[in-house]
This record gives C-alpha cells, structure tokens and sequence, in this order.
C-alpha cells in the first residue's frame, strides 16, 4: 500500500499542474505561447520530486512513471472529446485527484519492472507476491498491472502474446441480433440467448443496502461509520455476483456459437442511445456490449471469421428479398411482413437473417444483395 500511496500522490500533482498550466494558458497575454502538460514535462516533474522527495525516492520508479503515462492517456482522452465537439454526455472527463479512501489501488508494471520466478510475482522495490495462478501464461509478459477491486481482492493482469486456438470446422454461419426482450436472437433457434434478469433479481436486496448506506452516509471530512462501511461492502459484493453471473453467461454462450459455426455476422450495436429511453435499466441489466465483447473476443481466439454489420435499417429490410419498408416499425411490433414478397417472419428473426445477407454469408434461400459487414481489425 505504500507503494501505491506514492503513485496515488504522483496522480494528484499530475492533476495539479494539469489545472495550473490550464489556467496559466487561459489568463496568458497575447502572443505568449502556450504551455504545454505532455508526458515529457511530467516526467521532469517527477525527476525532480524524486530528488527533493526522500519517502518518494523510495518506491520504484516504474510504476510511479506508469501513472504518468496513464494519466496522460486519460488526459488526452478527454482533450479529443472536447476537441471533436462531443455532446457533454459522451464525453470523457478531466482527470480527478484520487481520494486515499475511494480510489482503488492499481499499479502497472512494465518488463524491467518485474519478474515471475518459481511461480512468485517479484516487483520492483523488493515486493515479492504469492500468486494462485488461474492459468499457465502462454508466453513471456511485457507488462503486469496488480490492482484491487471493490470487494478487497486483489489481481494480476498480464499482457502476453498468445497463438490463436483454432476448432474444427462445421461449415455453418450465424447472424446476431441485439435486442432487450432476448438479448441475442440468432438464424438459429438453438442459439438464441434470453434476458436472464440478472440485475432485477438481485434489485431488491441492493435497495435495501443502499438505504443502509444512505441513513448512515457520513457528513463531508469525517470518516464513515463501521455500520456505513459494512453497508458499502455488501453493495459492492451484489454488484460483483450481478457482474459475474452476466459474464459467465456471456462467455459460456459466446464458446457455444464460436464452436459451433465457422463464421458469424454480429449487429455492431451500440447500446449507449438506450440509456435515454424507458428501457434503460433492462438495457443496462442485458449487458449487450459486454456480451458482444466477449463473442468478438472468443471468434478471434478460435480464429473464426467475425463480422460487424451496421445496424442501421435493419429491422426495415427483408431478408428474403432486399426490399425496404417506407417507414420505420414501432417496436411493439414484434412481428416483420414485407410487403413486397409477402415474407413474413418475427422482427428479430428477421434482422438476424439481414446480418448474414449484409455480411456476405447469404443463408439459402435469401436473395437481397447488401454491401459486406466489415471485417474485425487484426489483433494488436
């Protein structure tokens, strides 16, 4: 913790001279140049600290250069939002000090920073960690993050290079479709995947906690009560059963389509716009982009062939012939008639077959020609 103390106080002087040099530039005189907050004046910064700072001089220098690093990512993060005119709600916030009680511990390793011998984790500084290891690492790693979550936890997070894992091939394809009532509707019944309500399940016991931490929710500057910090540990424990119940369900379903088909066409839904409409908490509780990560990243693991469809209009185009309707369907239309060849199939079923029409993988019978989904880019 010592060690994670030093980088939280390199963080909040990287904040501090971030807002100074904003304001330096805002108040400048005309024609003065700008001053800038780059990694390199940062890193200068901490020379120096470290040379003023003997309890600073103490911690390795490594993660504390990370943090810099880190918080220029953000930084630069949010400086393109502003600069490309997002909309306040899209964008990317300034980096904030981190408050010794509410920020998580993280710490981020690069090669000459550690070394994994005899199956510990050595870390510079003289830290030497026990690891359960969930996995052999499947090749040398080029950095390691070590950070704490909301339950007290603690992991490591390595960066490896790993060789793809291909599966037999089955000579069938799948179109995805995103939705609320399912979360994914597929050209194949057997691979539909239902809302499991997961978050609604668990609703009533995060009220109650919430209300535990609300009646004894501390006054600004004092230090929470024992009663405010069990209250705190059991929100943060449903939230995590909530948040891995989601995944499991989401990886065990994505093995599930990976290994049967040999290619796949996934709407490239983008579930943010729904977080402004009545179904945003169940949008929220079917975890769509979660789930939509997790099939992306395991077709690229069995190096299957994944395609990003655009969603647009398609739940307005037939599958059977290309035809578009002239007006958009409502969504308590659940039901999908083409009024130019009569097709008539339910609404999700039919934009899963759209997927597959727009993404080149044709199933039989469709005749509509759309342009190709877009291939996903190879893997860093």
């Amino acid at each position: 913790m010592a060690e994670w103390a030093r980088c939280r106080w390199v963080w909040n002087e990287c904040v501090a001279v971030s807002r100074k040099r904003h304001h330096a530039n805002r108040t400048r005189p005309d024609g003065a140049p700008k001053v800038t907050c780059g990694p390199a004046e940062l890193d200068k910064m901490l020379t120096e600290a470290r040379a003023k700072l003997p309890w600073l001089r103490e911690g390795a220098s490594v993660p504390q250069q990370q943090t810099i690093r880190d918080f220029a990512k953000s930084r630069a993060k949010a400086q393109k939002d502003i600069k490309d005119r997002l909309p306040m709600h899209r964008r990317a916030g300034m980096p904030k000090a981190k408050e010794k009680r509410e920020a998580l511990p993280t710490l981020n390793y690069t090669t000459r920073g550690f070394r994994v011998k005899d199956g510990r984790l050595h870390l510079a500084g003289g830290i030497s960690l026990t690891v359960m290891w969930s996995r052999d690492l499947p090749s040398a790693p080029s950095s390691v993050r070590v950070y704490r979550d909301s339950l007290g936890h603690w992991y490591c997070s390595f960066v490896v290079a790993v060789e793809t894992q291909p599966l037999p091939a089955t000579g069938r394809v799948l179109g995805v479709d995103w939705g609320v009532k399912e979360t994914a509707t597929t050209t194949s019944d057997d691979h539909d995947l239902p809302h499991a309500q997961h978050g609604k399940t668990a609703a009533q016991k995060l009220a109650r906690y919430q209300r535990m931490m609300a009646r004894r929710r501390p006054a600004k500057g004092q230090a929470a009560s024992k009663g405010y910090r069990e209250a705190q540990a059991q929100t943060a424990k449903l939230h995590k059963k909530v948040a891995r119940r989601r995944q499991d369900a989401a990886r065990k379903w994505a093995k599930r389509v990976v290994r049967d088909h040999d290619a796949i066409a996934v709407e490239d839904f983008k579930p943010k716009f729904l977080a402004k409409t009545t179904m945003a908490r169940k949008a929220a509780d079917a975890a769509i982009g979660a789930t939509k990560t997790a099939l992306i990243e395991m077709g690229r693991k069995h190096g299957r062939d994944v395609r990003l469809v655009h969603p647009a209009h398609t739940t307005m185009d037939c599958a059977q012939c290309g035809a578009r309707t002239k007006h958009a369907l409502p969504l308590s239309e659940r039901t999908y008639t083409c009024t130019a060849c009569g097709a008539v199939s339910p609404r999700d079923k039919n934009s899963a077959r759209v997927m597959l029409v727009r993404a080149g993988l044709n199933p039989a019978g469709a005749e509509g020609v759309s342009p190709p989904g877009a291939l996903l880019p190879e893997a860093a």
